[in-house]
Order: structure tokens, then sequence, then C-alpha cells
């Protein structure tokens, strides 16, 4: 108890810092690799409070890393503050409306996301400080979640080697700590060079580079019979050689996502993709250039460190939400259809035994116990590479109304609600305590170590090549 009154009294007491950071940087929202004022928020912040800062870590401007204490153990504690494009969105509107045209917009909650752990790590900073213990905290300014994946990159170039722990939190419309796996997924772009020529008078002296990007297209779609049902193949034109159809286009490229359980999965599909661009350019007798950028492990929750993340959190308790804050996610639930809460009521129950007692609930107070579940979940982060490095935890916890779509604009509109701002303060204490258990108790890290091995192998699987870096 003396533990949990401490974090409180430390959050608590700066509360309006971090309520006011993680509204600046949602009326800020910045894309990946470029949030430069949202990092330097709370950098600052972290100096202020005596953390050791580096920035612009692996090369990449926006990532840094806080750090407080020395020696052993080393618990680190991640966070985002990348927005979406597309998901400008005017603050507690419950209806569709921009508040830059076609402007970004934080729609997963990530200006939240890292101000949360920034509380975190400052409270478990005092608790060092105050009880004149030995072990590290370090904060992890994470750039680029939704697209770039920094994480990947400060794993594969060691910035997690003597971490002994990681957790880290996410808004969301329930309360629990994350049981189910994330699908791995690696992009690549595949561009062609082909030669230009009249379409009409000597379409045979060209060749067609949108031809070859048609071609490999068609390939995907029959590979597509041939794979894990559970994999997915997404793909999206990025140059379609001009807008002349007069034109032979000599020049084109695809992005694509390779997503499936498994990061060995996802790469052994990639190869097979690769095959076919080759097969394409071969066919059009054009040349393929093929750039696998950036991958994403799946996500192995580690069930030591994620046990003890849910004994904080019944310790902790869920935001205190009050008839207000109800009737505010009563707004908002009442946008969503039938299916979009039937589909929120299908991932809860992986979690809940009777989600039906959900089904007309606008904001979630319940919490879930810790369930290791074998189901894979719909999206993909690069909190899965470090759990592929070092043992991970990842909360969630209710801070849209329930059935919030991830990316929507209701999920921007809801970014600086007070149930959002009561759960950011939460989720610090609940991380706070966890990462104090686990700096007091060595003998769960190594229990935790010891499952990480088993689960993994001990070894990282890295998506792309050593040299490969992030594009800004």
């Amino acid at each position: 108890m003396e533990k949990i009154k401490f974090i409180d009294t430390v959050i608590e007491n700066k509360k309006d810092i971090f309520i006011k950071a993680s509204d600046t940087i949602w009326e800020n929202p910045e894309l990946y690799f470029n949030e430069k004022n949202s990092s330097k928020i709370i950098m600052d912040i972290l100096k202020k409070e005596n953390f050791d800062v580096k920035d612009s870590i692996d090369n990449i401007p926006t990532a840094f890393i806080g750090s407080f204490g020395s020696g052993k153990p080393v618990i680190a504690i991640l966070g985002e503050f990348d927005a979406l494009p597309g998901l400008s969105q005017v603050a507690n509107l419950a209806e569709k409306k921009e508040l830059v045209i076609n402007g970004a917009g934080h729609g997963c909650g990530h200006h939240a996301l890292g101000i949360g752990s920034l509380a975190g790590a400052i409270a478990v900073k005092r608790y060092l400080e105050e009880n004149n213990l030995s072990g590290t905290i370090r904060y992890y300014g994470c750039p680029a979640e939704e697209i770039g994946w920094s994480k990947m990159f400060l794993v594969k170039d060691g910035y997690f080697s003597d971490v002994d722990a990681a957790i880290t939190w996410h808004p969301s419309s329930m309360n629990r700590v994350q049981g189910s796996s994330t699908l791995a997924n690696l992009c690549a772009y595949f561009s062609f060079t082909g030669k230009a020529a009249h379409a009409a008078a000597a379409p045979h002296l060209g060749r067609s580079a949108l031809d070859a990007c048609e071609l490999m297209n068609v390939g995907v779609n029959y590979l597509r019979e041939h794979i894990i049902p559970e994999a997915k193949i997404h793909y999206a034109y990025l140059d379609v050689g001009g807008e002349a159809p007069n034109v032979v286009q000599s020049h084109s490229c695809l992005k694509y996502f390779i997503r499936a359980p498994k990061i060995k999965q996802v790469l052994e599909i990639a190869e097979r993709v690769k095959k076919i661009a080759k097969g394409a350019a071969l066919m059009t007798e054009t040349i393929e250039n093929i750039n696998f950028t950036a991958g994403m492990c799946d996500f192995i929750p580690n069930g030591i460190i994620s046990n003890i993340m849910t004994e904080s959190l019944f310790e902790i308790g869920v935001p205190n939400f009050d008839e207000e804050d109800i009737s505010t996610a009563q707004l908002f639930f009442n946008t969503f259809s039938q299916d979009e809460i039937n589909s929120s009521l299908k991932r809860m129950s992986e979690s809940y035994d009777n989600v039906e007692n959900f089904k007309n609930c606008p904001l979630i107070k319940e919490i879930s116990n810790f369930k290791r579940s074998n189901n894979c979940g719909f999206g993909s982060t690069d909190v899965g590479d470090v759990s592929y490095c070092v043992p991970t935890a990842q909360l969630q916890l209710s801070s849209f109304a329930n059935g919030t779509p991830a990316h929507s604009w209701q999920a921007t509109a809801q970014g600086k609600t007070n149930a959002m701002h009561k759960s950011l303060l939460t989720a610090g204490k609940i991380l706070a305590l966890t990462a104090i258990k686990l700096l007091e108790n060595p003998i769960i890290l190594k229990e935790a170590k010891n499952e990480y091995i088993k689960e993994t192998g001990g070894k990282y699987i890295c998506p792309v090549s050593q040299d490969t870096k992030p594009i800004f």
C-alpha cells in the first residue's frame, strides 16, 4: 500500500503537467519520423526530472532514451507519440468534422500513450531516489509506430541488449493485460523500370513497367490460395507511370505489406513474393528493384511479467470514471453500427467471459484477468520486436467508448476527454507499480527470462537485413 500511495502522490502532483503535455501533442499531430515537437515536449520533461536524455539515437532524429539510475536490473518503459494521416477531427465532438482539412490526427491515442508512459517512468525514478535503490529505469521514445517502426531498428541495432524487461500500455476500450499475439508484418517496395514509347505508333519498342506491376499483382493473387489462411497480403500503387495512356509507362512502383501470425512465416512468404516480382520483370523485359524497408515481429506476451502487471492493474484499479465521462462516451457509442459493436465484443471475448454484458455499455470499467491466448490480433505493432528481444508486457486500459474502432475519427475526437486524461494517469501508476515490483524482485526477472528463452529461443529474428536504414 505504501508503494501505491507513493506512486499516486507523485503522479497526481504532476497531473496538470502530464495532461497539458498530452493535449499539446494531440493539438499538434506529427507523422512518422517527423515528431519533432512531440519528442521535444517529452524530452524537456525528462530533463527537468534529471533523467539522462540522449536524443537522435540510432541516427533517428525523433528517437530518444531518458535514463535514470545505475546498474541492474534495467527496466524499459516504451512511449509512442506519432499521429495518423487523414484523421484530423474536432475534439469532443460526436460527429465527423475535420479540424484541419485532410490533416493528421491522433486516431490511435499515441499522444496519451507517450505521456502515460512518461508519468510511470517519473514515478519510478522518484521511488528509486526516495529509497536509495540500485537499478535503472529507462523511457524509450519510439517514433513511427504506425509507419516506419522505429522499435525494430532500435532492437536490431542493440539498444535493448542490456534491458531485463520492457513494459508499455495502449489506450483501449477494455481493461486487461494483452494475452494475445499480433501479426508479424513486412513492408516492401517493388519498383520496375521499363522503356517509354508511343503507345500507338511504336508500342513494340516500349517495355511497360505498369504491366509488370499488374502482372505481379495477378501472381500474388494466385499465391494467396497457396499460403496459410491466416496470412494477409496488401498492396497499393505508389507510381503508375504517369497519366498519359498514349505513352508506354517506363516506371512504376508498388508498396506491399505481408502479414502472418509469426515472423518466420512472413519471411517465407516474402521469398515467394520476390520470385513473383522477378517473374513479372522477366515477362515484361523490365528491371525490378526490390526493397524491404522495415518489418515487425509478432508480439509475444511474457506471462510472468504480464501477471505482475495484471496484479498491479487490480491493485491500482481502473480510471475513476464519473457520470460525465459515461455520458460523453454514450454520445460516441451512439455513432457505432451494430457490426462495429459486435466486432469489438468479439475481440473482448478472449479476455472477458460474458461480453454480452457490455452490449449496451458505453464505457467499460471491469478488469479482465490475464489470459494467454493462442489467438492472433488483427493488427501489428513494433512492440513485437521488443518482445523478441526481452520479456515484454502490454497493458490496455479503458480510454475510449466501447466499440471505438482504431484509427477512426471517433478515436481522435476522444483524445482530449476527461476519460482519456484519467486513463493516461492511471496507466502511469500501473506501469510504475509494475516496474518497481520488477526492480525489487530479481527472481521474477529470472523467471521471465526463462520463459522468454523458451518462447523465442532467445534469439531476435530481424525482418530486414542488418544494413537497412529507416526511410524518413
